[in-house]
């Protein structure tokens, strides 16, 4: 079984679901974007996503958008983000990190480039704008035991949600609704006839993320999805108080179902 496949699978045992928290490295500094890491994982996140800053990141929505147009104020390199979050991953074993980029970053350095440089610490890897389509393109990744992870969306015809699951391993990014990140409203009334339809194609973990603001958000996925992906919510709380709001913000998701 594919490792990260196993490490959900066997995280879910003791769990109801996972948090996979999202985070832009380099905002609003290189080094404060880390020690936002480096919180999330010393409280116990199991799945930490790390977003290489996009000049125009087309399905993210104000919030992210806004960090990520701050972050490329850092001049951030995508190598040495790399080589800072592979040394959060070899610190903090009981987690797994993942990195999260559009792809003309990723093609500036070359797959084959990008395999050597992800082997070992990274286990997925995360190109919103990259279709199923081009599954090929990430082959000297998979051969490095990291996990392309592709996004499904409720717009999606069955056909094409049985394409995407016959070549994905690892886990799934089922995106809550049709949209941009960090927006709230009723769509997650929806989730678990949508999260069933997926289902039908695939026993690989179900992550569930944009629009996940709330421990209620949270609650509506329990029994339907395997990791639940937060990112605007944990930005807004930073922006507003600081790390102390990155801290309460994973508090109000601890309370949601451990078992």
């Amino acid at each position: 079984m594919n490792p990260l496949q196993q490490y959900i699978q066997d995280g879910r045992e003791s769990k109801s679901h996972l948090l996979m928290t999202h985070v832009v490295y380099g905002y609003p500094t290189i080094e404060k974007s880390l020690d936002i890491m480096q919180l999330m994982l010393d409280k116990g996140v199991e799945l930490l996503e790390v977003q290489f800053p996009f000049s125009d990141p087309v399905a993210d929505g104000p919030t992210i958008t806004t960090a990520c147009h701050h972050a490329l104020e850092q001049q951030p390199d995508l190598t040495a983000c790399i080589n800072d979050i592979s040394q959060l991953a070899r610190n903090n074993p009981a987690s797994r990190v993942l990195l999260m980029s559009y792809l003309n970053p990723l093609l500036q350095v070359g797959f084959d480039n990008l395999a050597e440089l992800l082997v070992e610490n990274i286990s997925g890897l995360i190109i919103p704008d990259l279709p199923i389509d081009h599954a090929s393109m990430l082959k000297p990744v998979q051969e490095k035991n990291v996990s392309p992870i592709w996004l499904i969306t409720p717009d999606m015809r069955d056909q094409r949600i049985r394409l995407i699951t016959q070549q994905a391993s690892g886990m799934l990014y089922c995106v809550s609704r049709s949209g941009v990140t960090g927006q709230t409203g009723s769509e997650m009334l929806g989730i678990q006839q949508y999260l069933a339809r997926v289902r039908k194609f695939t026993t690989l973990p179900l992550g569930v993320g944009f629009g996940i603001n709330t421990a209620s958000d949270l609650q509506s996925l329990e029994g339907h999805a395997d990791i639940a992906i937060v990112g605007s919510a944990f930005l807004n709380a930073f922006n507003q108080t600081g790390l102390p709001g990155v801290t309460s913000k994973l508090q109000e998701f601890s309370t949601v179902g451990s078992g």
